[in-house]
C-alpha cells in the first residue's frame, strides 16, 4: 500500500488533543453567552469579489469549483472559501438586517481557510472563535471598551486549564491616521500596513520600507517609529504621543478614546490591557480601536486574538452597520498547548465505564446494564468481544477507561482498574466520582 503523504497546514488532533480543543471551545462559548452574545454560523463560501474587496488581496484565497459540472447551470461568479469570519458576518448582517435586533451581539465558531505558508501556529485550515457587536447607523464607543474585557474573561477561564496569562495590546487607528496625516504623509493605509510588519522585519526594515514604498522622508519614517515605540497603561501614553510634536483633531479624538479604554480596563483587570502604539492591523476596514493578544512567555507565537472597530464593512450604500469584534485563533492556541504540554486530557475517550461480556449468549444483559447507566448520564461502552475478563480489563486500560462493570446472575460488581478495588453495584444507583464522569482538561505536571 502506498504511503500517505501528509498535508502541512491542516491540523488533525489525536483524540486527547480533540478533547482539549472542545473543552476550550466550551469554556469560550460559555463566557460569550454570559455576556449576551448569541451564536450563528455562516456559509463557508463567499463571492470572490467580496473577499478581495476588503483589503485582503495579499491573502491566498482558496477557490471553489467542481471537477465535473458539464450540463449543469452554474453561478457565473467565482466562489472562495472565507479566510476569516468578519467579512461573511458583514454580508450576513446586510442580508438579514430586517430580522435582527440592533445592537446585534453574536459569536461565531467555525473553520476558515487561508493559503498561507504553514509554520508554528499558522495553518491553512483552522478554527476561529469570534465575537462582534454590530449596530444600525451608530455604534457607541463603550462596546470598544467591552470587547477586550469579555476576551480577557474568556482567557481567565482558560487559565484554569493551564493556559498562560495573556496581554491584550490596543491602539486606535485614529491615533495612527491622525499622526501620519499630521506629519504630511499621503499613503496612510500603506504606512499602516508597513508598521504592521515591525515584528517580522524589525525597525530597520520598516524604516527602509516606509521610505521606499510609502514615500516617507527619513524624518517622517523616524517619527512613525517613535510613535510605534510608545506603550503603557496610563495617561503618560498620551503625554508621550503629544511630546512628538504632531497635532490634529483626529489624533486627539483617538487619544481620548484610547485612554478611556485603557484606564477602564486597568481598573477592572490591572495589567491585562495595555496601549501599544505599534499595533496597526493591516486590514483596510478598521477605523477605530484595534486589538492584538499575546500569551505571556509565548510571544513568538504571535497574536492569538485580534480584531478591531470597523465602520463601513457592512454597508449597502443607503445604510451602514458599524461594528467591533475580536477573533480567537483556537487552532493556534491548541497547537501550542499540545506542543508544549501545557495541559492534557485526563483520558482520550468519553467512556467512564466498560461493561464486560461474560459470553456472547449473555451480551444482551451487558447491553441492558449499559443502557441503564447511559440513561442516568454515565458514558458507557460494551466490550467488543467475550474474551477472558483479564483481556477485557486490558482493553479498558489501553483506552484509559477507569471502570469495568461485571454483570452477574447473582449480583453486579464494578472494578476501578486503577486501584484494583472491586465492589457490588446497582445499575440503577451507582455513579462514578464526579471527576471521573467525563474527561477533563488539567494542567500538565
Amino acid at each position: 500500500m502506498a504511503r500517505i503523504a501528509p498535508l502541512s497546514g491542516f491540523p488533525e488532533w489525536l483524540p486527547a488533543g480533540r478533547i482539549v480543543e472542545t473543552t476550550i471551545l466550551d469554556q469560550v462559548r460559555r463566557v460569550f453567552e454570559l455576556h449576551g452574545y448569541t451564536g450563528i454560523e455562516t456559509r463557508a463560501v463567499e463571492p470572490l469579489e467580496r473577499l478581495l474587496s476588503k483589503g485582503e488581496t495579499s491573502k491566498e484565497v482558496y477557490l471553489l469549483r467542481r471537477l465535473q459540472a458539464e450540463g449543469e447551470e452554474t453561478d457565473a461568479r467565482s466562489l472562495g472559501l472565507h479566510f476569516d469570519l468578519t467579512v461573511p458576518f458583514a454580508r450576513y448582517v446586510l442580508e438579514n438586517a430586517g430580522h435582527l435586533s440592533f445592537p446585534f451581539k453574536r459569536y461565531q465558531i467555525q473553520r476558515v481557510w487561508r493559503g498561507e505558508r504553514p509554520q508554528d501556529g499558522r495553518f491553512r485550515e483552522f478554527t476561529q472563535a469570534d465575537i462582534d457587536v454590530v449596530a444600525a447607523d451608530t455604534l457607541p464607543f463603550h462596546y470598544e471598551v467591552e470587547m477586550p474585557l469579555v476576551i480577557a474573561e474568556a482567557f481567565a477561564a482558560l487559565a484554569e486549564l493551564g493556559l498562560p496569562p495573556v496581554r491584550i495590546r490596543v491602539n486606535n487607528r485614529k491615533v495612527s491616521q491622525g499622526f501620519y496625516e499630521g506629519l504630511g504623509i499621503e499613503d496612510v493605509d500603506g504606512v499602516l500596513r508597513t508598521i504592521d510588519k515591525l515584528d517580522k522585519i524589525g525597525a530597520a526594515g520598516v524604516r527602509e520600507a516606509l521610505q521606499r514604498d510609502n514615500g516617507a522622508t527619513a524624518e517622517q519614517a523616524q517619527a512613525c517609529l517613535d510613535l510605534a515605540a510608545i506603550s503603557g497603561n496610563d495617561a503618560r501614553v498620551a503625554d508621550q504621543v503629544r511630546g512628538l510634536g504632531v497635532t490634529s483633531e483626529l489624533l486627539e479624538e483617538g487619544l481620548g478614546e484610547l485612554m478611556a479604554l485603557v484606564e477602564t480596563a486597568e481598573r477592572r483587570l490591572p495589567g491585562v490591557v495595555v496601549a501599544d502604539l505599534q499595533i496597526a492591523r493591516g486590514l483596510d476596514y478598521y477605523t477605530g480601536t484595534v486589538y492584538e493578544t499575546v500569551l505571556l512567555g509565548h510571544e513568538s507565537l504571535g497574536s492569538i486574538c485580534s480584531g478591531g472597530r470597523y465602520d463601513s464593512l457592512a454597508s449597502d450604500g443607503s445604510r451602514t452597520f458599524p461594528g467591533v469584534g475580536l477573533s480567537i485563533g483556537i487552532s493556534r492556541l491548541v497547537s501550542r498547548i499540545l506542543a508544549e504540554g501545557l495541559a492534557e486530557a485526563t483520558r482520550p475517550v468519553p467512556t467512564a465505564v466498560l461493561v464486560a461480556v461474560a459470553d456472547e449468549e449473555h451480551r444482551q444483559a451487558s447491553n441492558d446494564v449499559a443502557a441503564a447507566l447511559r440513561a442516568r448520564g454515565i458514558p458507557t461502552d460494551v466490550a467488543p468481544s467475550a474474551a477472558k475478563f483479564g483481556k477485557q480489563i486490558r482493553f479498558a486500560d489501553r483506552r484509559s477507561i477507569p471502570f469495568v462493570w461485571f454483570p452477574a446472575g447473582t449480583g453486579h460488581e464494578v472494578k476501578d482498574i486503577r486501584s484494583g478495588e472491586q465492589a457490588p453495584a446497582d445499575p440503577a444507583t451507582w455513579a462514578p466520582p464526579a471527576e471521573d464522569l467525563w474527561p477533563r482538561v488539567v494542567r500538565a505536571d
